[in-house]
């Protein structure tokens, strides 16, 4: 196979999907071009969709991601179509719901809703009793101590209130009281052991995980989480980010691939962006910012879930 023709490929699958992964008037900045990273395998599809994913600002382990999800369905369909971007779990490897291993965690609502993040137990209070779905106490210290006395205080706060309660990072903390699950991010799961993955889902505790790409949700869904977050769609400046803003044109991607799992959307949505957001098909929002930060957080709170109405 020419050089020429894989190029006649790559370019084939830019027409039919760089409107949509850049449009028009948008900042191209966000997800410059990336350099097409070492192929690992020959076929034309996989080297044609490496070559025009790097362009579209994948990163270099979602593009190779891609690229053999590319490959995979084509070989799947019997031809390479450019025009249909690959969201099918079985081109990426995925493993099936009804899978018999890994254990699955412990279910979770589909549809979330509005998810807060917030960082003491008294937020948490808060917008629990001002009827927030789901909150995540995402609460940063180093003294074992002040974690604890947190959580508990977290889980004591939602008592009475029909909001689930995540505990960000502090796993055995929230096992300890009996939290509704644990958020983690990537490199927190990373460094997880077997067995501590082992003792939350022996709790009974749901697990969210955090992810920023193909490779990431890959990685995630190998632990069959209850949840996955999928970001950041819009910048944010509450963390330093290893990736560049998502956008909605890949959050919309996402979810096609990952429907078979409760999808949180999170990073810089403020209600402006709920609509576009929400129609992408993924079934909570997470906020920070947008209740922390405002004048009547409870008004707010109400505001935001009325577009689950």
């Amino acid at each position: 196979m020419t050089t020429t023709h894989i190029d006649t490929l790559a370019r084939s699958i830019l027409d039919h999907h760089a409107a949509a992964f850049t449009p028009e008037g948008s900042d191209r900045s966000a997800l410059p071009p990336q350099p097409v990273p070492p192929a690992t395998r020959s076929e034309p599809a996989y080297l044609a969709a490496l070559q025009a994913c790097a362009q579209l600002g994948f990163i270099a382990v979602d593009a190779e991601c891609l690229a053999c999800a590319w490959q995979a369905q084509t070989e799947r369909n019997g031809h390479f179509d450019a025009s249909h971007w690959p969201d099918d779990g079985r081109d990426f490897g995925l493993i099936p719901a009804d899978a018999a291993s890994p254990p699955a965690f412990a279910a979770c609502p589909q549809a979330l809703g509005l998810y807060a993040v917030l960082p003491d137990a008294q937020w948490v209070g808060r917008m629990a009793r001002a009827g927030v779905p789901t909150v995540q106490l995402r609460f940063k210290s180093e003294d074992p101590v002040a974690i604890r006395q947190e959580v508990e205080a977290a889980v004591a706060a939602v008592q009475g209130t029909s909001a689930l309660l995540f505990i960000n990072d502090h796993w055995q903390a929230a096992i300890d009281a009996r939290a509704y699950g644990v958020h983690v991010g990537q490199e927190d799961l990373d460094a997880m052991q077997g067995q501590n993955l082992d003792a939350i889902r022996a709790a009974g505790l749901r697990l969210g995980v955090s992810t920023h790409g193909y490779a990431e949700m890959q990685r995630a869904q190998r632990v069959r989480p209850s949840y996955i977050a999928l970001g950041a769609v819009f910048p944010t400046t509450l963390k330093r980010m290893a990736t560049a803003p998502q956008g909605v044109a890949r959050l919309a991607a996402y979810v096609r691939l990952m429907g078979q799992y409760p999808l949180v959307a999170i990073g810089g949505i403020g209600a402006e962006q709920f609509p576009e957001v929400l129609a992408t098909g993924a079934g909570s929002i997470a906020v920070v910012r947008a209740l922390v930060t405002a004048q009547d957080p409870e008004a707010t709170a109400q505001q935001l879930m009325n577009f689950w109405r």
